[in-house]
């Protein structure tokens, strides 16, 4: 299908973007990689009055670090992540799920910033940030403001980042040293994620001292297996002790039933998917 008739506009500054955005007036969009946006505007799902893309805006892209964190530009794209030294150092449960996500083509194009605003429950990146305790900084017209990664996904499709705003930065605490793995379950090649384990695993002398674990579509939005994490923590990295923390994936997760899977198997996928998880984290 062909897109309905919308106004088109590219700043080339973050404050030009705000003003642009908030100018549009409510039924605006934002546009960074396009991968999201692209195919609903196809299907006339959604019909705006203006697209405001922000792949002309450079402080909106790039890898840095700022002293413990790590500093991701929204619209650095899949690719760009996966391939960035120092994500691979400080966040490599951000590099394993991105390498995870679509096609080659897709990561080219996609960003990170605009799959987590997407806030597709089954996408690949929502999970691993919150398991990586993100920050994502949301610029607007009464400046600049913070949400933590539990705040900021809040139901389907939806975040914190309120009309008029845009999403500028994820902020991530380095995890320097620690193992991690995503699993995800899906149907074909490419495919969104039934079910996905986001586990990223601190260890010492065959010991876990800490473990964050979270997991990708088995609610709304994606949600923290506290009980997983409580099970590991202080315990031997053995084949038991992770088989008996994965037991509780889906303790307090409130699955969907849809043409994928029902809720039982979901709960089912979540175990198996974290026992796997977090045994190839702590290197068993």
């Amino acid at each position: 299908m062909i897109p309905a008739e919308f106004e088109y506009t590219a700043p080339t500054t973050l404050d030009e973007a705000v003003a642009a955005l908030n100018n549009a007036g409510e039924d605006a969009k934002v546009m960074a990689g396009g991968q999201s946006l692209m195919p609903v505007l196809r299907l006339r799902m959604a019909a705006p009055s203006t697209v405001v893309d922000l792949g002309r805006v450079p402080d909106l892209r790039g890898i840095r670090e700022d002293g413990d964190t790590l500093v991701i530009g929204a619209t650095t794209t899949h690719y760009e992540v996966l391939h960035d030294p120092l994500v691979a150092q400080h966040a490599k449960l951000l590099a394993e799920a991105t390498g995870t996500v679509a096609d080659p083509q897709i990561r080219h194009r996609g960003t990170l910033g605009g799959a987590l605003v997407h806030a597709d429950p089954a996408g690949d990146l929502s999970a691993p940030a919150l398991a990586l305790d993100a920050e994502f900084v949301v610029v607007g017209p009464s400046g600049r403001r913070t949400i933590a990664a539990p705040d900021f996904f809040q139901d389907y499709f939806t975040t914190a980042v309120e009309p008029g705003e845009i999403l500028a930065e994820i902020r991530i605490p380095k995890h320097t040293g620690w193992s991690a793995r995503y699993e995800k379950f899906h149907r074909a090649a490419q495919q969104w994620s039934i079910v996905g384990v986001a586990a990223t695993i601190e260890t010492d002398n065959g010991t876990i001292r800490q473990a964050k674990v979270a997991l990708t579509n088995m609610a709304a939005v994606p949600v923290r297996a506290r009980a997983v994490e409580e099970a590991l923590v202080g315990q031997a990295a053995t084949a038991g002790t992770v088989a008996s923390a994965a037991a509780h994936a889906a303790d307090g997760t409130d699955p969907m039933t849809d043409g994928n899977a029902d809720a039982e198997y979901r709960s089912h996928l979540a175990e198996v998917l974290t026992r796997r998880a977090v045994t190839t984290a702590v290197g068993l």
